[in-house]
């Protein structure tokens, strides 16, 4: 067992060997102990339905075989993370974002399909969702950084345009999910006109907590679990994300310094969301531990 003085990266280690998913020990190996992306994808690939979707719980919340679009959200991060987002892999994924797009060519957050198994019950399943951002702007995004060309993006790109455009009052998921487009699409000076605009109503807003200190004087967004901030280094997960230019260098600092302090007793950092079954924080937490240390690291924080 990794003591109390061992580094964050071994206290971590040891975490994610005690308790996450063969996905999420794939990935902590890929990014920290030099293993093989071909492992990542071997242990995404069991997740996959035959409809190219993703499925079986790869977004905790969401339970159940069928796929979903937060489920393909998630699985195109991880094989993006790898430098895998490409090839008829991904195609199929396009066909299968083809099927389940409502009338404007977007996602719904839930498709129908899963009514009958567990989920969320802050995740509504209704018969006919409609286009929403949440869940298409971290996929949009993630294609077009990865150069993937599909007749899918075209109306799915101009859907998100005009969602991230249009947003006025919003709350911090919106946002990140506006961000993921924002931050893959290829139009940058539409982009950056778009997120210096997001990174104002964020601060107006109150939708980002700047002295973690002081975050319990901070109310949450609505529908959000007591407790459930977002600091700067949510928003701005690495140096590069057009979020880091809504923060000052000591703002960053100091969420940057809360992140690394999070880390709990047992090596791993705690789930904010709202935990509402015994197994969804278990699932959760290692790869919420995974993207601490990758943030950690892409400032220059010592992590061991």
């Amino acid at each position: 067992m990794a003591g109390s003085g061992a580094s964050p990266l071994a206290r971590a280690e040891y975490f994610v060997w005690l308790t996450a998913r063969v996905l999420e020990q794939r990935r902590f190996a890929y990014h920290f102990l030099d293993g093989g992306g071909d492992a990542v994808e071997a242990a995404l690939a069991p997740f996959q339905g035959e409809d190219g979707g993703y499925g079986y719980a790869l977004e905790p919340d969401l339970r159940g075989p069928v796929s979903q679009p937060l489920h393909v959200a998630h699985a195109l991060r991880v094989l993006d993370s790898v430098g895998r987002c490409e090839g008829p892999g991904v195609e199929r994924v396009c066909r299968y974002l083809s099927e389940v797009s409502t009338k404007e060519g977007a996602l719904p957050a839930v498709h129908p399909s899963l009514r009958g198994y567990p989920a969320a019950p802050f995740i509504p399943v209704v018969d006919d969702p409609p286009s929403d951002l949440l869940a298409t702007g971290p996929v949009v995004g993630v294609l077009h950084r990865n150069e993937v060309w599909h007749a899918w993006l075209f109306r799915a790109t101009d859907f998100c345009w005009a969602a991230v455009e249009a947003l006025e009052k919003s709350h911090p998921y919106e946002i990140l999910a506006a961000l993921a487009f924002l931050d893959g699409v290829p139009d940058r000076t539409r982009a950056r006109a778009a997120a210096d605009r997001l990174g104002r109503l964020v601060r107006e807003q109150r939708l980002v907590v700047l002295d973690p200190a002081r975050a319990r004087e901070q109310p949450v967004a609505e529908g959000y679990a007591p407790g459930e901030h977002h600091f700067a280094y949510d928003y701005a997960r690495t140096p590069g994300s057009l979020a880091r230019g809504w923060f000052t260098n000591e703002e960053m600092g100091r969420s940057l310094d809360f992140l690394a302090a999070e880390q709990e007793e047992d090596g791993g950092w705690p789930v904010r969301w709202r935990q509402w079954a015994p197994g969804t924080a278990l699932e959760a937490r290692p790869a919420v531990t995974i993207d601490a240390l990758l943030t950690l690291r892409a400032y220059g924080r010592a992590i061991g």
